[in-house]
Formats: structure tokens, C-alpha cells, sequence
């Protein structure tokens, strides 16, 4: 049967291949889920443009191979944790209703960390929401987000993370995260803060002080 020339991007349109930037077992290193093991899927393509961005290698898409999600959650399964982080690049850029309704049916937790400039899509157990000042955010992840992160790389984005912790949903979780380059500078600052305003937690990149993926 032949097949057809543009099978790979109507694949790529309904989820079925998505461009793979990498994918690796390791620890969850931020946020909510500090400490645990997960295995991580990272999409390519981003739009959103940070200045102080640490993953530029996944913003152009086409530069990423277009991988089979079947063959992707083969893999997943073949490691001992049931949990899984889709990251990016800004992952929701891809639909992402066929990837996790196959982990889901492997009863594989599902995180997502966005930065909800791209409209909602797949089925989740936690989204980590952390918006970006140059791509505002959509509506509807103030209400879904289950945690709320914050990269702060100068004094003046902890009026960012004040704008958008009075729009988040009373159960979401806030941290802060100094931008990695200027942490030594930044985490006094933030440490001042959330003493003040307890309601915040500090989010430390600790896989880069484990030196792990």
C-alpha cells in the first residue's frame, strides 16, 4: 500500500508523531515534584523567546527528528517509574490528546510543564504553569494550573508573579525560581520575599547542583 507524502504531517496535526528533542529517566529537579522519578519527553518548538532561556536547542522544531508517540511511551514503559514530564520548548505547540491518553491507559502519571501561551490540550495529573511576560498566558490555565512558577531573573518580575498568583485558583501552589545564571544574586532576594509572603515557596533548579539531566 503506498503511502502517503504528507501522512507525517497529518500525523504530526492529530499528535501521532511528535518532534522528539529528547527523552530521558531521571529526577524531576523543580517545582511541586522535586525529588521524584520521572521519565521526561521533551517537544520541540518554542515561540515564546526568553532571553535567559536554558533549552534554545528545542525552540525550532524542524531541527528535531518527528518520533512516533507509540514508540515514546515503549519507552517509558520500559523504565521503573509510572510518571512522566512533558516539557519543552513550549510542548503544547503539538496536540498532545494521543500521547497522554496512551500513557494514561498504562496508568502512567502525567505532568505537563507549560507556559500556557498555547491552548490546553491532553489529560493531566499536575500542570506546572509558568508564564512568560513576552507570550501572556490563555485564561483557562489560571483555573486548571495545579502549580504556578515563576522564573525571577530581576527585581522587577516579582510584580509578574504577584499579577498572575491573583488570578491562579486558591488550591494552586506558588513558587518562585531564580533564573539560573543570576541565582547567587536573586536568591536573597527571593528568600526575602517569601519570608514576607508566606504563601510562596522557593523552587531551586536541584538537578543542575545534582549534575543530572
Amino acid at each position: 500500500m503506498a503511502v502517503s507524502a504528507d501522512l507525517p504531517d497529518a500525523m504530526f496535526k492529530e499528535g501521532k508523531m511528535i518532534p522528539l528533542v529528547e527523552e530521558f529517566y531521571t529526577i524531576q529537579g523543580e517545582g511541586f515534584h522535586t525529588g521524584k522519578a520521572a521519565y521526561f519527553i521533551r517537544v520541540g518548538g518554542c515561540d515564546v523567546g526568553c532571553s535567559w532561556c536554558d533549552t534554545r536547542f528545542a525552540w525550532n522544531p524542524a531541527l528535531h527528528p518527528l518520533v512516533p508517540a507509540d514508540g515514546i511511551v515503549e519507552h517509558v514503559l520500559a523504565n521503573p517509574a509510572a510518571a512522566v514530564v512533558v516539557t519543552g520548548g513550549e510542548p503544547l505547540m503539538v496536540p498532545m490528546d494521543y500521547l497522554t491518553g496512551l500513557l494514561k491507559e498504562q496508568g502512567i502519571e502525567t505532568f505537563l510543564e507549560t507556559s500556557g501561551a498555547y491552548p490546553l490540550s491532553g489529560t493531566w495529573d499536575w500542570i506546572c504553569f509558568s508564564p512568560k511576560q513576552n507570550a501572556p498566558p490563555r485564561e483557562e490555565f489560571f483555573h486548571r494550573a495545579h502549580e504556578l512558577k515563576v522564573i525571577i531573573a530581576s527585581p522587577e518580575d516579582f510584580s509578574w508573579a504577584i499579577e498572575n498568583a491573583a488570578k491562579v485558583n486558591e488550591q494552586c501552589k506558588r513558587y518562585l525560581q531564580p533564573e539560573w545564571s543570576r541565582r547567587e544574586e536573586m536568591l536573597p532576594l527571593l528568600i526575602d520575599f517569601v519570608k514576607a509572603h508566606p504563601q510562596w515557596m522557593i523552587s531551586l533548579q536541584s538537578h543542575k547542583y545534582m549534575r543530572i539531566p
